[in-house]
Protein backbone atom coordinates (compact mmCIF):
# COMPACT_ATOMS: atom_id res chain seq x y z
CA UNK A 1 0.00 0.00 0.00
CA UNK A 2 0.93 3.04 -0.78
CA UNK A 3 -0.59 7.18 0.01
CA UNK A 4 -0.84 9.67 -1.98
CA UNK A 5 -1.80 13.45 -1.67
CA UNK A 6 -5.62 14.31 -2.85
CA UNK A 7 -4.31 16.29 -5.73
CA UNK A 8 -2.09 13.64 -7.55
CA UNK A 9 -1.69 13.68 -11.26
CA UNK A 10 -3.32 10.82 -13.15
CA UNK A 11 0.60 9.87 -15.04
CA UNK A 12 1.93 10.20 -11.81
CA UNK A 13 -0.37 7.59 -10.24
CA UNK A 14 -0.22 5.30 -13.89
CA UNK A 15 3.61 5.67 -13.55
CA UNK A 16 3.37 4.58 -9.86
CA UNK A 17 1.51 1.86 -10.17
CA UNK A 18 3.54 0.32 -13.16
CA UNK A 19 6.97 0.95 -11.35
CA UNK A 20 5.73 -1.11 -8.63
CA UNK A 21 4.46 -4.29 -10.79
CA UNK A 22 7.56 -3.71 -13.23
CA UNK A 23 10.53 -3.02 -11.35
CA UNK A 24 9.29 -4.24 -7.97
CA UNK A 25 7.50 -7.20 -8.99
CA UNK A 26 5.02 -6.64 -6.39
CA UNK A 27 1.95 -9.51 -5.96
CA UNK A 28 -0.41 -6.87 -5.29
CA UNK A 29 -0.82 -3.22 -4.95
CA UNK A 30 -3.16 -0.09 -3.78
CA UNK A 31 -2.62 3.25 -3.70
CA UNK A 32 -5.29 5.33 -1.22
CA UNK A 33 -5.29 9.35 -0.29
CA UNK A 34 -3.69 11.01 2.34
CA UNK A 35 -6.85 12.36 3.88
CA UNK A 36 -8.86 9.33 3.78
CA UNK A 37 -6.25 7.44 5.51
CA UNK A 38 -6.41 10.68 7.90
CA UNK A 39 -10.29 9.83 8.39
CA UNK A 40 -9.77 6.41 8.79
CA UNK A 41 -7.41 6.56 11.80
CA UNK A 42 -9.60 8.45 13.32
CA UNK A 43 -12.72 5.99 12.65
CA UNK A 44 -14.74 7.99 10.39
CA UNK A 45 -15.50 7.23 6.86
CA UNK A 46 -16.60 11.06 6.47
CA UNK A 47 -14.65 13.98 7.49
CA UNK A 48 -13.39 17.82 6.37
CA UNK A 49 -9.05 16.44 6.82
CA UNK A 50 -7.20 20.22 7.80
CA UNK A 51 -3.69 19.03 6.86
CA UNK A 52 -1.24 21.67 8.57
CA UNK A 53 2.69 20.73 8.16
CA UNK A 54 5.22 22.32 7.10
CA UNK A 55 5.33 23.56 3.02
CA UNK A 56 1.35 24.39 3.15
CA UNK A 57 -2.42 24.08 5.11
CA UNK A 58 -4.65 22.15 3.21
CA UNK A 59 -8.46 21.16 3.78
CA UNK A 60 -9.29 18.12 2.10
CA UNK A 61 -13.67 16.64 2.26
CA UNK A 62 -13.74 13.06 2.79
CA UNK A 63 -17.35 11.70 1.84
CA UNK A 64 -18.45 7.52 2.23
CA UNK A 65 -14.67 7.14 1.94
CA UNK A 66 -13.98 8.90 -1.04
CA UNK A 67 -12.35 12.98 -1.55
CA UNK A 68 -14.42 15.59 -2.91
CA UNK A 69 -11.96 17.14 -5.37
CA UNK A 70 -13.93 19.91 -5.97
CA UNK A 71 -13.67 20.92 -2.20
CA UNK A 72 -10.24 21.22 -1.67
CA UNK A 73 -8.42 24.53 -0.48
CA UNK A 74 -4.95 24.94 0.27
CA UNK A 75 -3.35 28.37 1.96
CA UNK A 76 0.55 28.81 2.41
CA UNK A 77 0.14 29.51 6.10
CA UNK A 78 2.01 26.74 7.78
CA UNK A 79 4.69 24.93 9.26
CA UNK A 80 7.72 26.81 7.09
CA UNK A 81 5.85 29.84 7.58
CA UNK A 82 6.44 30.28 11.30
CA UNK A 83 9.68 29.25 11.28
CA UNK A 84 10.50 32.16 9.14
CA UNK A 85 8.45 34.50 11.26
CA UNK A 86 10.19 32.89 14.38
CA UNK A 87 14.40 33.40 12.22
CA UNK A 88 12.75 37.46 11.84
CA UNK A 89 12.29 37.35 15.38
CA UNK A 90 15.44 36.05 16.22
CA UNK A 91 17.29 38.48 14.01
CA UNK A 92 15.99 41.36 15.60
CA UNK A 93 16.75 40.04 18.60
CA UNK A 94 20.38 39.63 17.57
CA UNK A 95 20.68 35.72 18.86
CA UNK A 96 22.65 33.66 16.92
CA UNK A 97 21.60 29.88 16.54
CA UNK A 98 24.54 27.75 17.57
CA UNK A 99 23.86 24.20 16.22
CA UNK A 100 24.31 21.51 18.46
CA UNK A 101 27.23 20.24 16.31
CA UNK A 102 29.17 22.88 16.79
CA UNK A 103 29.17 22.95 21.18
CA UNK A 104 31.35 20.98 22.95
CA UNK A 105 30.47 22.14 26.20
CA UNK A 106 28.52 25.23 28.04
CA UNK A 107 28.27 27.28 30.94
CA UNK A 108 24.98 28.13 33.13
CA UNK A 109 24.27 31.85 32.74
CA UNK A 110 21.50 33.76 33.60
CA UNK A 111 18.88 35.43 31.37
CA UNK A 112 20.19 37.52 28.40
CA UNK A 113 23.51 36.88 29.29
CA UNK A 114 25.89 36.46 26.67
CA UNK A 115 26.71 32.21 26.08
CA UNK A 116 29.45 30.59 27.50
CA UNK A 117 30.70 27.69 25.49
CA UNK A 118 33.42 26.39 23.59
CA UNK A 119 33.40 25.09 20.04
CA UNK A 120 34.12 21.21 19.38
CA UNK A 121 38.23 20.97 17.96
CA UNK A 122 38.98 19.89 14.28
CA UNK A 123 35.38 19.99 13.15
CA UNK A 124 35.00 19.03 9.61
CA UNK A 125 33.73 20.61 7.25
CA UNK A 126 30.32 20.32 6.58
CA UNK A 127 27.85 21.51 3.64
CA UNK A 128 25.51 24.39 3.50
CA UNK A 129 22.48 22.09 3.60
CA UNK A 130 23.67 19.68 6.68
CA UNK A 131 24.10 23.70 8.86
CA UNK A 132 20.69 24.88 7.50
CA UNK A 133 18.93 21.63 8.75
CA UNK A 134 20.93 21.43 12.42
CA UNK A 135 19.76 24.84 12.44
CA UNK A 136 16.29 24.26 11.49
CA UNK A 137 16.09 21.10 13.98
CA UNK A 138 17.16 24.24 16.59
CA UNK A 139 14.36 26.64 15.67
CA UNK A 140 11.62 23.58 15.12
CA UNK A 141 12.41 23.03 19.22
CA UNK A 142 12.27 26.34 19.70
CA UNK A 143 8.84 26.26 18.38
CA UNK A 144 7.32 23.42 19.59
CA UNK A 145 8.28 24.76 23.44
CA UNK A 146 7.41 28.64 23.32
CA UNK A 147 4.12 28.65 20.64
CA UNK A 148 0.92 29.50 21.69
CA UNK A 149 -2.35 29.95 20.11
CA UNK A 150 -4.50 32.64 22.21
CA UNK A 151 -7.82 31.06 22.57
CA UNK A 152 -9.39 34.90 20.59
CA UNK A 153 -7.53 37.70 18.94
CA UNK A 154 -5.69 39.92 21.74
CA UNK A 155 -4.44 43.15 21.98
CA UNK A 156 -0.41 43.81 23.54
CA UNK A 157 -1.54 44.96 26.47
CA UNK A 158 -3.11 41.68 27.40
CA UNK A 159 -0.33 39.70 26.12
CA UNK A 160 1.94 41.71 27.85
CA UNK A 161 0.10 40.16 31.08
CA UNK A 162 0.75 36.51 30.05
CA UNK A 163 3.58 34.73 31.81
CA UNK A 164 7.20 34.75 29.63
CA UNK A 165 8.36 31.41 28.56
CA UNK A 166 12.24 30.34 28.62
CA UNK A 167 14.63 28.73 26.20
CA UNK A 168 18.01 27.87 26.09
CA UNK A 169 19.64 27.30 22.95
CA UNK A 170 22.19 24.79 22.21
CA UNK A 171 25.23 27.11 23.31
CA UNK A 172 23.61 27.77 26.54
CA UNK A 173 22.18 30.81 25.56
CA UNK A 174 19.02 31.49 27.61
CA UNK A 175 16.16 33.90 26.62
CA UNK A 176 12.36 34.69 27.43
CA UNK A 177 9.60 34.73 25.17
CA UNK A 178 6.89 36.75 26.09
CA UNK A 179 3.77 38.13 23.75
CA UNK A 180 6.18 37.39 20.88
CA UNK A 181 4.97 33.71 21.78
CA UNK A 182 1.28 34.45 20.85
CA UNK A 183 2.09 37.11 17.65
CA UNK A 184 3.99 34.49 15.87
CA UNK A 185 1.47 32.20 15.40
CA UNK A 186 -1.48 34.75 15.01
CA UNK A 187 -1.21 34.75 11.32
CA UNK A 188 -2.70 31.39 11.24
CA UNK A 189 -5.97 32.75 12.17
CA UNK A 190 -5.48 36.56 11.44
CA UNK A 191 -3.12 37.07 8.55
CA UNK A 192 -4.83 40.08 7.67
CA UNK A 193 -4.38 42.00 11.16
CA UNK A 194 -1.10 41.01 11.17
CA UNK A 195 1.79 42.76 9.65
CA UNK A 196 3.64 40.09 7.27
CA UNK A 197 6.93 39.87 6.36
CA UNK A 198 6.19 36.97 3.86
CA UNK A 199 3.91 37.85 1.57
CA UNK A 200 2.57 35.27 -1.65
CA UNK A 201 -0.31 33.14 -2.26
CA UNK A 202 -3.94 33.16 -1.01
CA UNK A 203 -3.42 33.55 2.59
CA UNK A 204 -6.25 32.11 3.69
CA UNK A 205 -6.44 31.82 7.30
CA UNK A 206 -7.24 28.44 9.44
CA UNK A 207 -11.00 28.90 9.70
CA UNK A 208 -11.32 30.18 6.06
CA UNK A 209 -10.03 27.25 4.59
CA UNK A 210 -12.43 24.93 6.35
CA UNK A 211 -15.31 26.94 5.43
CA UNK A 212 -14.31 27.79 2.07
CA UNK A 213 -14.01 23.55 1.26
CA UNK A 214 -16.92 22.98 3.46
CA UNK A 215 -19.09 25.35 1.30
CA UNK A 216 -17.86 24.25 -1.68
CA UNK A 217 -19.47 21.08 -1.29
CA UNK A 218 -22.99 19.64 -1.06
CA UNK A 219 -25.44 21.33 0.97
CA UNK A 220 -26.39 17.43 2.57
CA UNK A 221 -23.09 16.61 2.80
CA UNK A 222 -21.96 19.93 5.37
CA UNK A 223 -23.29 18.90 8.71
CA UNK A 224 -21.19 15.85 8.67
CA UNK A 225 -18.17 17.80 7.05
CA UNK A 226 -18.41 20.35 10.13
CA UNK A 227 -19.35 18.05 12.77
CA UNK A 228 -15.58 15.73 11.87
CA UNK A 229 -13.22 17.94 11.12
CA UNK A 230 -9.61 16.06 11.91
CA UNK A 231 -6.96 17.94 12.75
CA UNK A 232 -3.31 16.30 10.69
CA UNK A 233 0.15 17.66 10.44
CA UNK A 234 2.32 18.83 13.13
CA UNK A 235 1.75 22.66 13.12
CA UNK A 236 -1.42 21.76 14.33
CA UNK A 237 0.12 20.13 17.73
CA UNK A 238 0.51 23.94 19.15
CA UNK A 239 -0.94 24.36 22.94
CA UNK A 240 -4.72 26.02 21.86
CA UNK A 241 -4.84 25.61 17.99
CA UNK A 242 -7.69 22.84 18.21
CA UNK A 243 -9.73 25.01 21.00
CA UNK A 244 -8.89 28.51 18.82
CA UNK A 245 -10.28 26.65 15.39
CA UNK A 246 -13.28 25.28 17.26
CA UNK A 247 -13.85 29.14 18.25
CA UNK A 248 -13.37 30.33 15.08
CA UNK A 249 -15.16 28.11 13.31
CA UNK A 250 -17.88 27.82 15.18
CA UNK A 251 -18.27 31.90 14.41
CA UNK A 252 -18.09 31.16 10.53
CA UNK A 253 -21.50 29.05 10.90
CA UNK A 254 -25.38 28.92 11.88
CA UNK A 255 -25.53 28.80 15.65
CA UNK A 256 -27.81 25.43 14.45
CA UNK A 257 -24.81 23.83 12.79
CA UNK A 258 -22.41 21.69 15.36
CA UNK A 259 -18.97 22.25 15.18
CA UNK A 260 -16.67 19.77 16.45
CA UNK A 261 -12.60 19.40 15.96
CA UNK A 262 -11.37 16.17 16.22
CA UNK A 263 -7.63 15.99 17.92
CA UNK A 264 -6.55 12.20 18.18
CA UNK A 265 -5.85 10.53 21.15
CA UNK A 266 -2.17 11.11 20.95
CA UNK A 267 0.96 13.37 19.22
CA UNK A 268 1.77 10.22 16.62
CA UNK A 269 -2.04 10.35 15.88
CA UNK A 270 -1.89 13.80 14.07
CA UNK A 271 1.88 12.96 12.80
CA UNK A 272 1.48 9.70 11.47
CA UNK A 273 -2.33 9.94 10.89
CA UNK A 274 -1.68 8.13 7.17
CA UNK A 275 -0.23 5.88 8.60
CA UNK A 276 -2.44 4.66 11.17
CA UNK A 277 -5.01 4.46 8.96
CA UNK A 278 -3.32 2.49 6.57
CA UNK A 279 -2.77 0.08 9.34
CA UNK A 280 -6.48 -0.03 9.88
CA UNK A 281 -7.28 -0.31 6.46
CA UNK A 282 -4.92 -2.40 5.37
CA UNK A 283 -6.17 -5.30 8.53
CA UNK A 284 -9.80 -5.30 7.50
CA UNK A 285 -10.93 -8.61 6.16
CA UNK A 286 -11.85 -7.41 2.82
CA UNK A 287 -8.93 -5.49 2.20
CA UNK A 288 -7.72 -8.27 -0.23
CA UNK A 289 -10.63 -7.21 -2.45
CA UNK A 290 -9.91 -3.85 -2.95
CA UNK A 291 -6.15 -4.25 -4.26
CA UNK A 292 -4.92 -4.50 -7.23
CA UNK A 293 -3.59 -8.10 -8.04
CA UNK A 294 -0.82 -8.70 -10.33
CA UNK A 295 -2.87 -10.76 -12.53
CA UNK A 296 -5.39 -7.64 -13.09
CA UNK A 297 -2.47 -5.54 -13.67
CA UNK A 298 -1.73 -7.76 -16.37
CA UNK A 299 -4.65 -7.94 -17.94
CA UNK A 300 -5.66 -4.16 -17.95
CA UNK A 301 -2.15 -2.47 -17.91
CA UNK A 302 -1.58 0.61 -15.62
CA UNK A 303 -4.85 2.07 -16.01
CA UNK A 304 -6.22 -0.29 -13.97
CA UNK A 305 -5.23 2.24 -10.97
CA UNK A 306 -8.01 4.48 -11.55
CA UNK A 307 -10.73 1.88 -11.41
CA UNK A 308 -9.60 0.18 -8.32
CA UNK A 309 -7.92 2.96 -6.32
CA UNK A 310 -10.34 6.21 -7.17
Amino acid sequence: MMSEVAWNRPAIRHKTCEVMFEKYNVPAFFLCKNAVLAAFASGRSTALVLDTGSVQTTAIPVHDGYVLQHGIVKSPLAGNFLAAQMREHLKDQEIEVVPTYKVAGKEPVKEGETPNWTIKKNLPVVSSSYHNYMVDCVIEDLMQHVLQVHDRPASDEDLNMIPANSFEFPNGHNAMFGAERFKIPEPLFDPIGTNLRILGGDMLAMQHVVSSSISMCDVDVRPSLWSNVILAGGTTLMSGFSERLTTECAAKTTSSMKVKVVTGGNTSDRIFSAWVGASILASLGNFQELWISKQEYEEEGKLVVDRKCP
